[in-house]
């Protein structure tokens, strides 16, 4: 063991050896230009951050870049209104970077933002601040881990959630995306942060013909595309024991669907409504049985389409989609506003259920179907209005 090592188990003899490495460091850094200057200091940061005790958290190892070799990633849905945009640069110019720019090194000598954009904005426009970073500005890099496009897609959602802002528009368009990418429901919805529910909005508002060309309104997952990480966190009878679909299945494109021009898909209340008017009238909609039944008959005549293509499919809320497209064909309230059935009593819930399968078998039987008995319409269909 050397003097040195001997010298580091003595609490109070470890600054010593230290000063005298770190003034060598000094003058050394002294010497040298901006430029080769803030790469020594990036240098020492990154051999300090491997052996660091907080090697695996990002911010343990911040470095200086050129302000020219960040750029803007191609999926960012935050946004930032103007006064608030002014505000940013007044706090960075008189506050300084107190929050470093998340992003990864994309090539040799570039960075792509995954959070920070606007942070990054101020530094290349704010003239009091490229004057004072001398055209650098400090960053830190995603894990390794991170590194796959989806993976830094998801990471910047995560960032923009966790300050509340997104624009709905854009997290619909990158939720597409992961669709298209054959991510599952699930996924999406654990890596960015939502609920299943959240999802399907957000795959609703964009992207319809391909979202839902060859898949419906459903509660199910299609195990085939589905990835380990994603079955860990499901419950088999979560997904109908993975079942394969019915071979008689009939698909329709999201053209010919009734329910969409109708609104069903729409993220906003009728005009006149507002969101618990719309849930109240969901509410007594439903627990008026005759009133339920009568528009109940009305989807499955007057809806040709949009029935063929949820109804024949076994692997779906069908009770669920009959009691929100009922409601819809009726008021024209869109279905994201079914929570109403949640403040129906427990006898009002059953009333309803049963209401719907009553229509869902008078529909099945009418197109050479088996009829479903209550505990098979559980089963298949988690029923509930829901």
């Amino acid at each position: 063991m050397n003097d040195f090592a001997l010298e580091l188990q003595e609490p109070d003899s470890i600054t010593a050896p230290v000063d005298h490495n770190v003034t060598d460091i000094l003058d050394y850094l002294s010497l040298l230009s901006l430029n080769s200057k803030v790469e020594a200091l990036n240098y020492i940061r990154s051999k300090l951050h491997e052996v660091s005790p907080f090697k695996d958290e990002p911010i343990d190892f911040v470095q200086w870049v050129s302000t020219d070799s960040v750029h803007a990633n191609d999926y960012n849905p935050n946004s930032v209104a103007p006064p608030e945009m002014k505000l940013l640069e007044h706090s960075i110019e008189h506050d300084g970077f107190t929050q470093p720019v998340v992003g990864w090194k994309d090539s040799e000598d570039t960075h792509e933002v995954v959070d920070g954009f606007h942070r990054t904005t101020v530094a290349k426009r704010s003239e009091m601040v490229m004057k004072r970073l001398q055209g650098f500005m400090p960053i830190v890099s995603i894990q390794g881990k991170n590194e796959d496009r989806n993976d830094r897609v998801a990471s910047t959602i995560r960032h923009n959630r966790a300050r509340g802002k997104h624009q709905i528009e854009s997290m619909s368009d990158i939720v597409v995306e992961l669709k298209k990418r054959n991510w599952s429901d699930v996924r999406i919805a654990k890596e960015l942060g939502m609920d299943q529910d959240e999802v399907l909005r957000l795959c609703q508002i964009t992207g319809l013909s391909e979202v839902f060309s060859e898949e419906s309104f459903s509660q199910a997952w299609d195990a085939a595309i589905m990835s380990d990480e994603d079955l860990s966190v499901i419950d088999e009878s979560e997904i109908g024991g993975a079942e394969c679909p019915d071979e008689n299945r009939v698909f329709h494109e999201w053209q010919d669907w009734e329910c969409f021009p109708a609104g069903f898909y729409s993220d906003k209340p009728p005009k006149g409504m507002t969101v618990p008017e719309c849930e109240e009238a969901y509410r007594a909609f439903l627990a008026d049985t005759s009133q339920f039944g009568e528009a109940l008959e009305r989807v499955i005549t007057e809806w040709k389409f949009s029935s063929e293509h949820y109804l024949t499919n076994p692997k779906m809320n069908r009770i669920g989609w009959l009691g929100q497209a009922a409601m819809c064909i009726m008021s024209g309230v869109p279905a994201r506003f079914c929570g109403g059935y949640n403040l129906l009593t427990e006898g009002q819930k059953e009333a309803a259920d049963r209401k719907a399968l009553e229509y869902l078998n008078k529909w099945l039987e009418a197109n050479g179907r088996d009829s479903l008995a209550w505990e098979d319409a559980q089963s298949k269909t988690k029923a509930n209005i829901y």
